[in-house]
């Protein structure tokens, strides 16, 4: 393709891959593979950062070990305790990441049991803790027969709050379109317009010191509200992104070793032990963080996919507690270190010079070459991706590289539809002079032909039919059609077979090129394979002479040939109206010449020492002479053919 075209097809191209790949975003064909990166990259980091705001207090299989025959229901006592020493060690925030949808009271009055003085006051601390209005507690918001409704604890500890929208905080989770979590809402609204803020995100104010009301006013008038309680189908930006300080642990699960993870995680046996509240170690730890106390022994339904749940060699995939969950949002507001996307500018600036930058090798290297350039483009945008990252900025990388794939697909397209176009035109305008060999040696090479004319070193070779006038005058004109015709074809058969090509036919004379318009560093020796084949040829033709004309008694058919290697100008020649793909010069004149000296000579085949010597050793000659030939004025050296040396190749292919 010429240098204008290809500029004009590639500004197309990538025009046509920019709407393409943008189309694709737009509709969200590309969130899955975008998914794939932000897991990859979390997987590599890490732990991105040691957290400095939250600590876990965990309920796990060793405390309910220690507590056997008590129902959870009965284990406000334990909830007062754990309140009491975490507010003794200055814990600033304080959530209780459990769903109190039943106590011991109520459980009475559902099985009609009397609820006495002494199962009054065994709640009655726990109440107290809550009144105080030193802990959040967990509600959610569920979906009941296509309404959603928030789910408040049990009437008696709820009532015990000072209010309910500054103390309870929903513990729901934002999953992705693939189930996974990566991002979370400030707050949730119902049916009935019951709105509260989520769990990680009124501790994280009130760790600020915000007032809660003032936060759900403020919210109220943010139009992502009706987005985030999933009433409406939103952009996946409006939802704030989670910034995981690192992967998720395990807490005293049987049949695994402990791996705390990236937060502090305290048993909560630790704080029922005598003199927890003078655990010098534990103030160190609690002191004005947010403390998240949860319930997650093995078995826990509490469990989520996350960017760390799908397994990446040599990591293993591992889902996240709720837990861990809220603290990473807590973690995310207090830090400020939120993933976010990069601007928009930078985002199609990168996507425009990758794409540029692929197209512009795409089309100057081979497919192969181009195939490499794609991969190594599409881990640059990778390790461009992952860098990013790092510093909490996501570049859409799935889109560069589709966009790359694309554009190297849209490449191999033009190249493939172009070289066949090419391809059927030279067949149509080489067809009947070259084999298809020849052909697609033209295409591999990438140099097309000059049809205007061009110089090429070549052989060229001459060759006519001895005694044809005796011949012909004992045939009909159509007779004498029908033997050329069969002859000629013949005769093509070993010049195509060495990648000559069959320039004209005069009278009853072959004139055929080797060397262009494919180049063949040996088309002297081709032209020498092709001569002595001829000769064979020629004597096989005298049997089918005798087999079609039996009763005539024909001359002998025989041939002269005559090669000679030089410079010519090799196009189309002629008129604008006709127009014929010939070689011209004085190579050319001078091969005529030799063939006519065959006859005089008494050789069958004539070559010039110029041939001679283009096609090396291997040759074997007869007699050979310096003669005069018309056109020229210095004398010619040649020689007779016999033949060529075993050794030698006597075909090449084309």
């Amino acid at each position: 393709m010429a240098m204008t075209k290809k500029l004009v097809l590639g500004l197309g191209l990538f025009l046509l891959v920019i709407a393409a790949m943008q189309g694709l975003a737009f509709t969200g064909w590309l969130a899955k593979p975008e998914y794939f990166y932000q897991d990859l990259w979390h997987q590599a980091a890490g732990l991105r950062y040691p957290p400095q705001h939250v600590v876990i207090v965990a309920v796990g299989d060793a405390t309910l070990e220690e507590h056997p025959d008590e129902p959870l229901v009965a284990w406000t006592p334990y909830w007062t305790r754990v309140l009491q020493v975490l507010q003794a060690h200055g814990a600033k925030a304080i959530g209780l990441d459990y769903l109190f949808r039943v106590s011991l009271e109520s459980w009475l009055k559902k099985v009609n049991l009397p609820a006495g003085e002494a199962i009054l006051n065994y709640d009655r601390p726990f109440k107290e803790q809550l009144a105080a209005g030193n802990v959040a507690v967990a509600g959610r918001l569920v979906e009941k027969q296509g309404h959603s409704l928030i789910l408040l604890p049990v009437d008696e500890f709820a009532a015990a709050l000072p209010d309910l929208p500054g103390h309870i905080g929903l513990i729901n989770l934002v999953q992705d379109e693939d189930g996974a979590v990566r991002c979370y809402v400030p707050a949730l609204e119902d049916n009935a317009g019951s709105v509260y803020l989520t769990l990680p995100y009124l501790l994280a104010g009130r760790w600020q010191g915000l007032n809660p009301r003032a936060e759900l006013a403020r919210l109220r008038n943010d139009p992502r509200l009706k987005i985030w309680s999933g009433k409406t189908e939103g952009d996946e930006a409006a939802f704030p992104r989670i910034g995981f300080a690192g992967p998720p642990g395990r807490l005293g699960t049987p049949g695994l070793p402990q791996a705390p993870g990236t937060f502090a995680r305290i048993p909560v046996e630790r704080l029922l032990t005598p003199g927890a509240n003078q655990d010098q170690q534990l103030h160190e730890t609690l002191k004005g963080k947010v403390v998240i106390v949860t319930y997650e022994p093995s078995g826990s339904q509490d469990m989520h996919p996350t960017p760390y749940a799908l397994g990446f060699w040599p990591w293993e995939g591992k889902y996240m507690s709720g837990a861990e969950i809220h603290a990473n949002v807590v973690e995310t507001i207090l830090s400020g270190k939120a993933p976010r996307n990069v601007p928009r500018f930078v985002d199609l600036g990168v996507l425009a010079g990758f794409l540029a930058a692929g197209l512009w090798l795409f089309f100057r290297l081979s497919s192969r070459q181009g195939l490499a350039a794609l991969a190594a483009l599409a881990f640059l945008a990778a390790g461009l991706g992952y860098g990013l990252f790092l510093s909490y900025l996501l570049l859409p990388v799935a889109r560069v590289q589709g966009a790359l794939a694309l554009g190297y697909v849209g490449v191999l397209g033009l190249r493939l539809t172009g070289e066949e176009r090419e391809r059927a035109r030279l067949r149509q305008m080489f067809g009947r002079y070259v084999s298809d060999e020849v052909v697609d040696k033209l295409l591999a090479d990438g140099a097309k032909p000059d049809l205007g004319g061009e110089a090429y070193r070549v052989t060229v070779l001459f060759s006519d039919i001895r005694n044809f006038t005796t011949i012909s005058e004992s045939l009909t004109p159509g007779e004498v059609v029908e033997m050329l015709n069969r002859y000629f074809t013949r005769a093509c058969e070993p010049i195509l077979a060495v990648g000559g090509t069959v320039d004209k036919f005069v009278g009853d004379a072959i004139m055929a090129v080797f060397g262009a318009p494919a180049t063949h560093p040996d088309h002297a020796r081709r032209a020498i394979a092709a001569a002595l084949d001829l000769v064979a040829a020629a004597r096989e033709f005298q049997g089918w002479l005798g087999q079609r004309f039996p009763g005539l008694a024909l001359p002998q058919f025989k041939i002269g040939v005559g090669l000679h290697t030089g410079e010519a100008v090799v196009g189309n020649i002629g008129s604008p109206k006709r127009l014929e793909y010939t070689a011209i010069g004085d190579t050319v004149n001078t091969a005529s010449r030799l063939e006519g000296l065959s006859k005089e000579l008494g050789w069958t085949i004539v070559a010039s020492r110029a041939t001679l010597i283009a096609a090396h050793p291997g040759v074997v000659v007869g007699d050979s002479r310096t003669v005069l030939v018309k056109g020229r004025r210095e004398p010619v050296e040649v020689c007779e053919i016999l033949g060529l040396e075993a050794t030698g190749p006597e075909k090449q292919p084309g």
